[in-house]
């Protein structure tokens, strides 16, 4: 595999990482912040971009923020079991970190952390 291309944009905080450029893909947007580009016929990432980058990798004092999956409700669920196959493999694990919150036996929520990328952001 081919070493991905990252760009970030300073004026729009924008982090954009890009397995394949110039490829057609399917957007998923995992989070209002972060838009999970896929191939889903390959089953296989095209790019990630991540809106507000800097607030996305800031930390807490316990750590990584964590933020819940919202945008899989309208999937069929052969194209969500695609997504979080994505997610758990590499190249996008390196970036992206999925867990689940557990509020009950029965309830669990997905959740992700942005892994930081050095970019040149301040504070």
């Amino acid at each position: 595999m081919n070493k991905p291309n990252i760009k970030y944009d300073e004026l729009s905080d924008t982090l954009t990482i890009s397995f394949e450029p110039g490829v057609q893909a399917t957007g998923i947007e995992l989070t209002e912040h972060i838009l999970l580009r896929i191939n889903k016929f390959e089953r296989k990432a095209i790019s990630i971009n991540l809106f507000d980058y800097s607030v996305l990798t800031q930390k807490t004092e316990m750590g990584n923020r964590s933020f819940p999956i919202t945008g899989l409700g309208q999937l069929s669920s052969e194209m969500r079991e695609i997504v979080f196959d994505i997610l758990l493999h590499q190249p996008v694990c390196e970036y992206l970190h999925l867990s689940a919150y557990t509020l009950s036996i029965s309830e669990t929520i997905p959740i992700v952390s942005v892994q930081p990328i050095p970019v040149g952001i301040e504070g």
